[in-house]
Formats: structure tokens, sequence, C-alpha cells
């Protein structure tokens, strides 16, 4: 399958996943907000939240099977990652899930300046990265 399509398909299926959630649940499908919910749950709502983070990663891993494996990079460089995505997402008042998917779906300007602000981080990572090193 063309990447392009593989990619394609990805995004109807995340936009998809998105829209189920917030029509049957009402919840935004932003994946940090999922996750600190999830971590301390008020009475009723730590369920849905497992249940779509075990579907997201399940899913996702039974997908990938016999797909070829990128190396892993190196254990600092993840910690280091993790740290930054926790702190930009509490800064953010959310991730690039739900500002980028939900928020700009949902026509907030909120979502749009967020959304840009992680997009023009990412591409000046990714510039350093390949300029600068």
């Amino acid at each position: 399958m063309h990447p392009f399509v593989q990619a394609a398909l990805g995004g109807v299926v995340i936009g998809l996943a998105c829209w189920l959630l917030l029509a049957a649940l009402g919840r935004v499908a932003g994946i940090s907000g999922i996750v600190a919910g999830a971590l301390s749950p008020q009475p009723g709502e730590g369920g849905w939240r497992w249940a779509f983070l075990a579907g997201l990663v399940g899913v996702g891993a039974v997908l990938t099977r016999g797909m070829p494996a990128l190396p892993p990079p190196p254990w600092a460089v993840l910690v280091a990652a993790g740290l930054l995505v926790g702190v930009g997402t509490v800064l953010g008042a959310g991730c690039t899930s739900g500002h980028g998917v939900c928020g700009l779906g949902r026509r907030s300007v909120r979502s749009l300046v967020a959304t840009g602000v992680f997009m023009g981080c990412g591409f000046a990572t990714v510039f350093v990265a390949r300029y600068a090193g």
C-alpha cells in the first residue's frame, strides 16, 4: 500500500475515533487529558479512560506486527522527550491530539494557536536535529 494511502487511512481512523468518543460519551479525545484522568480518576470516569488507552496501545501493537522495527533511541532521549511532552501539554493545556484533531475540528481559536506552536516547535526540532548536529 502506498504511504500516502496509509497516512490518509490513519487520519480517517483517528478522526473516526475522536468523533465516536465525542458522540458516544461527550468527551474530547485528548490523550494527555485521558491519561491524566486515568491516573487520578473521578468517580465513574476511570473505566472508559483505561479502555480507550488499552485500545490505543493494543490495536497499535497488533497492527504493527510484522512491520520492520526501528532501532530504539537511547533511554536518556526517551526520558527527556517524555518530560518535555509532559511539560508542554501542561503549558499548552492539552496535547496535539486534543488541540490538533479535536480542537481544530471544533473551530477553537485556542487550539489553532496551540497547534501552530506545536508544529512550529516540531519543524524547528527536525531542522536542528538534521542540520545543526
